[in-house]
Order: structure tokens, then sequence, then C-alpha cells
């Protein structure tokens, strides 16, 4: 009289809890599949994660346990944590900037949509681990992926592409204070786990910064390359060089620079004002010589189509034309 039965929360937390030194992140019960993203002391990830999933298939109702360490297991070689993922895509392109606060998220999903509109099959991985917006700017605020028979996620459709984000398993306004290690280990995770499919393109909007993410990122991950992102200003011009170097030094090829927040046009009159500067991404460009990829503007039809959740892949035809004129 059990067999559909539905685990409670409150049941799985207590169950969880009992495991000395665990932290409970999130916990996602779907169809009886239990997902629960724990964090622990690196040393205790490997022996946590074992009696974390028997704890769960110990509660009736719970026919799969799925766990995610936010914490480094011990590597088995020395060799491990440089070892290759292998991603079923043609193409991998990693969307960057110096600093926050560029519009890189929503300049990485527009990228992602305008090459949806092409035919192309697109994913659109959300790897800011701390600040992840793109469930948000893709209209899946709320919703919650499912997995599949090998256990993998399923990434949520939005656009016509496929889209997973660490924002899908956590609140929106829940913080995630993690350390380096686990925020690799979930970054991991959110590339190994997940059912991407036969894709033509995967982008992957980095958190702002030369961090953890990036270093894993370009060691594990078959890059074809990165796009930077920057405003006029030479204060983000500074910190998007930095983006720059540190992908020269980990050998990962610069497709180009985008200047976003290029303008701004009056939607009376179309005037355009330069409230941030103007052409300081394209000098940086040439001066550093790498592709300059285009120019998006400051507007409003931009801000409140993102806020909407839907993409403004009109105004990046011409970045996807010299993109795609690049390599």
């Amino acid at each position: 009289m059990f067999g559909n039965r539905k685990p409670k929360e409150s049941e799985i937390k207590t169950a969880l809890s009992r495991i000395e030194g665990v932290q409970i992140d999130n916990i996602m019960v779907e169809k009886g599949v239990v997902r629960a993203i724990l964090s622990c002391d690196p040393t205790r990830a490997a022996e946590a994660e074992i009696a974390a999933e028997q704890a769960l298939k110990n509660i009736q109702g719970v026919t799969e346990a799925k766990i995610i360490m936010t914490a480094e297991k011990a590597p088995p070689a020395k060799l491990a944590n440089t070892q290759k993922i292998t991603i079923d895509a043609k193409q991998v392109i990693a969307v960057a900037s110096g600093k926050g606060g560029v519009g890189k998220s929503t300049v990485a999903m527009n990228i992602a949509a305008a090459l949806a509109k092409t035919g192309q099959k697109v994913g659109l991985l959300d790897a800011d681990i701390y600040g992840p917006s793109v469930p948000r700017i893709t209209g899946l605020s709320g919703q919650k992926p499912d997995q599949n028979d090998a256990g993998k996620i399923i990434p949520l459709r939005a656009h016509d592409m496929d889209v997973m984000s660490i924002g899908f398993m956590i609140g929106e306004e829940n913080p995630l204070i993690w350390r380096g290690p686990m925020v690799q280990s979930a970054f991991t995770q959110l590339v190994q786990d997940v059912a991407w499919e036969g894709l033509d393109t995967l982008i992957i909007d980095l958190p702002p910064g030369t961090g953890d993410v990036q270093l894993t990122m370009s060691q594990r991950i078959p890059l074809t390359g990165a796009i930077i992102v920057s405003t006029p200003q030479d204060i983000a011009l500074i910190d998007a060089r930095k983006g720059i170097e540190m992908f020269k030094k980990v050998n990962v090829p610069i497709l180009g620079l985008i200047e976003n927040m290029s303008y701004y046009c009056c939607p009376q009159c179309g005037h355009e004002d330069d409230i941030f500067g103007h052409g300081g991404a394209k000098a940086q460009a040439e001066k550093v010589e790498i592709p300059f990829l285009g120019e998006v503007p400051l507007n409003a039809e931009i801000r409140k189509m993102t806020d909407l959740g839907q993409p403004v892949s009109d105004y990046y035809q011409n970045i996807i034309k010299n993109l795609s004129g690049g390599h």
C-alpha cells in the first residue's frame, strides 16, 4: 500500500541530518526520485555521499537517490582533476567577463538564442554558481528539471534551446556560501550529470572574474574558445584584459570581445548618447589583436524583454555573423 507513497521533505531532512558533518543545501523530490545537494568537509565527501544515498533509500517511497556533493572528492590519481570531460557538442563556447555588472549573462543568453534561430541545436549552461540569473532571463524561474532513466538531469527548454542552471535546484533568494572546492565540484557535476545530447553549440555563462570555475573549465572541458564581454569604460576594460590574459595562459582561443551597453539610444528621437564612453572595447581588441565581435546598445527594450525572460536576438545578428566568420 506504500507503492505510491510520496516521501516527505521532513523525513528526508531528518534522515540526512543524522549524517555527521553534512550540511543540507537543497532537496528536490520528483515522483519518488530524491535529489539532494549536500556539502561537507572535502576529506569526507565520498564517505558522506554513500551514507546519504543509503539513508534516502531506507525511506519509504524513495525509488532513487541522487546526491550532489559540493565538496571536492579525494582524487583517485594525481591527474584526476585535469581529466577531460566529454560533452556531446560540436563546439563549446565560454562567455566571460573580468567583472560583474557588464551584462554578461544577458549577452550569453542572447547569443545562444540567436544561434538557435539559425537552426543550430544549442545548449545554455549557467555556470555562475554564486549568482545564477539564467532561470529568470530565460523565463524558467521556479521550474525544476527531471531525470532520465540513466539518472542524468534533463535540461529545461526555452526559446528552442536546452537550458541548465544551479538556480533550478535552489531558491532564487537562497545564498550559496561555498568555498572553492565546493564550487568546482558543483560546476563539474552540472556538466557531467546533465543530459546534453547532440548539440551543435554549448554556451557556458561563466561567473565574473578569473577564479576556480574558470580554471576548472579550462583544464577539463574541451573549449572551442571564449568570448569576453565588457562595457566601454576604462574600469571595466581593465578587468576584461585580465580575463583575456587568463584564457591565453591556459591556451583557450579568444573568439572575440563584445562591447555591451555601448551607447544609449533615446526611444523618442533616436539620439545616441555615449554615457559610458564608446569604442573602448573595440580599441582594446585591436590593441591585444583579438576579433571585435560588435556592440550592443543600452536601451529600454532590451531591459524590458530581459526582465520578461525573452531574448532580443535581433540585436545580435552582426555579432553572430562575426562569430561565425571567426572560427
